[in-house]
């Protein structure tokens, strides 16, 4: 089995030796998607804005894959404060509205670009 490489403009580009996003078979995995704003390319630090960002990244790698949020079944989100929570599930809820994928959301020291959030994605095609 091979794997394809996802490349789109739609979504910021690698900042180290990545992929945005990888297909193998009929799995799509994306890299961990920072808050960064396409338009401006600036880091979105106020959480709901940019938890909403990382989203939208994430929908951009899964669209020029082919396939969409909606095929998503499990994500992984990183917080810099996990009392963050609430406001990443009201964001959160509105790209799922039903049948979300499962999750993890885990506190992490650190992630890059001092981010407040960080979310991967694994969906079908």
């Amino acid at each position: 089995m091979s794997k394809i490489v996802i490349d789109t403009k739609n979504a910021p580009g690698a900042i180290g030796p990545y992929s945005q996003g990888i297909i193998v078979g009929n799995l799509v995995y994306t890299s961990g998607q920072l808050p960064i704003d396409i338009a401006t390319g600036e880091l979105v630090q106020e959480v709901k804005s940019a938890t909403k960002a990382s989203l939208d990244n994430i929908k951009a790698i899964l669209e020029e894959a082919g396939t969409s949020m909606d095929n998503i079944f499990k994500t992984t989100v990183f917080v810099k404060d996990l009392n963050d929570f609430n406001a990443v599930n009201e964001v959160y809820a509105t790209y799922f509205k039903s049948n979300p994928p499962a999750r993890s959301c885990v506190q992490v020291a650190k992630l890059p670009k001092d981010a407040v959030i960080e979310i991967e994605a694994i969906a079908v095609l």
